[in-house]
This record gives structure tokens, C-alpha cells and sequence, in this order.
């Protein structure tokens, strides 16, 4: 039977708000006055990477820190479960797929979300990386979760909405599966080589089932 593996950000939940606000919060706290209006492309890559962009690498830690002062109160439950996923996750479940979350946030941060949002019964195990930025990388993260779990990674498919989530699967073998519905495009999906881009629900069950 074939392990799903799922991002969680732009994938199974919409975490736009809370994201957002606690960006501005770090960023504000780092004294940055002149703040781009559009910072959807920081939901989903490592915060890291995106605090570097933003601040310069010498104060991306400084960033990182902020912005989890406002994330772990408020901003990790400023989220919202996209329409239909409960029903599909029910379905795959009930088909017999072993199902993973594989999310380069912290798994301090990503447990608690599936649990709120009442999506925690449908997943055998949930993969993250650590706050110290160990498996940030989805590739890390990937082959770390592959090993816990004993899947075969040619029997196995990435679910995600960013290239991070392709290159990860690609780099450990695993079939992927790009989502219209998250913060990529359909030009940053092939341009990093996706197997297959669907832009509904139904058309990701009629991939999975």
C-alpha cells in the first residue's frame, strides 16, 4: 500500500494569518520599518531561509526567535483547515494508506495544530524538524521520516504546495504530488520537476485513491 506523505502549511491547513502576523511581529521587534505589503513566499520554507532574506543571515537567528515569541502564543492557531481534507484523509485512512505529516516546521509547533484542529487521528506518525533547525531541510526530513517508518520510498508519495516539498521527495526517490491550493505555482512546480499538479480536492483523491 502506498505511504502519503503530507506538508502541513499550504497543504492540509491555510496558516496565512497567523504566519503573517507573527512575521510583522519579528520584524517590527528587529526595528524593520519598510516591510514588503506582499509576504505570502515566507509560508513554507525554513523560517531561516526566509529571516536571511529578509534581515540578512547575521540576524536571521535574531528573526527566528521574534517571530516564535508571537507564534507559539497566538500565531500557530491563526490557521485554517482547507475544505475537504478532513473527508479525504478519512478516505485514505479507511483505504489502508499509512499516512505522515512531513513539515519542516518544529514538531513542537505542528503537533499542537493537528491536535486543535482535530486532524491528529488520521496520521501513524508526525515528522518535523527541531528547533535548533536540525531536518529543516525536507530532504533531511524525509529521509529521516522514510527510515522511522520503514516505507519504501518508491512506494511512497510527497503531498505538498512548494518546491521544497518536490526537491525532498525527488532527492529520496519518492513520487510527488504538487497543490494549486497552497503558496506555489504551477510554474515553480515544474520548473522543480513535479510528477503530477492538481488544483482540487478531487482531483488529488482521484491521484491518492
Amino acid at each position: 500500500m502506498t505511504s502519503l506523505f503530507f506538508d502541513l502549511d499550504g497543504t492540509l491547513t491555510d496558516p496565512k494569518a497567523g504566519i503573517i502576523s507573527s512575521t510583522h511581529y519579528a520584524l517590527d521587534k528587529l526595528g524593520i520599518s519598510e516591510v514588503p505589503d506582499d509576504l505570502d513566499w515566507v509560508i513554507g520554507p525554513p523560517l531561516p531561509e526566509s529571516f536571511a532574506v529578509m534581515v540578512g543571515p547575521e540576524r536571521a537567528e535574531e528573526g527566528v526567535l521574534a517571530y516564535r515569541e508571537h507564534y507559539s502564543v497566538t500565531g500557530l492557531y491563526e490557521n485554517e483547515v482547507y475544505a475537504g481534507i478532513p473527508e479525504l484523509l478519512s478516505e485514505l485512512k479507511a483505504a489502508g494508506h499509512p499516512l505522515y505529516v512531513a513539515t519542516s516546521k518544529p514538531h513542537v509547533f505542528a503537533n499542537p495544530i493537528l491536535e486543535r484542529f482535530e486532524l491528529a487521528s488520521y496520521f501513524d506518525a508526525v515528522f518535523g524538524a527541531e528547533l535548533d533547525g536540525t531536518r529543516g531541510n525536507k530532504a533531511d526530513l524525509l529521509t529521516y521520516a522514510l527510515e522511522k517508518t520503514g516505507a519504501n520510498a518508491s512506494s511512497s508519495v510527497m503531498i505538498g504546495d512548494r518546491k521544497h516539498d518536490i526537491l525532498g521527495g525527488k532527492a529520496n526517490g519518492m513520487k510527488t504530488v504538487s497543490l494549486l491550493w497552497g503558496y506555489g505555482s504551477r510554474e515553480e512546480f515544474e520548473t522543480a520537476g513535479t510528477d503530477k499538479i492538481v488544483a482540487t480536492i478531487d482531483e488529488l483523491r482521484a491521484e491518492l485513491l
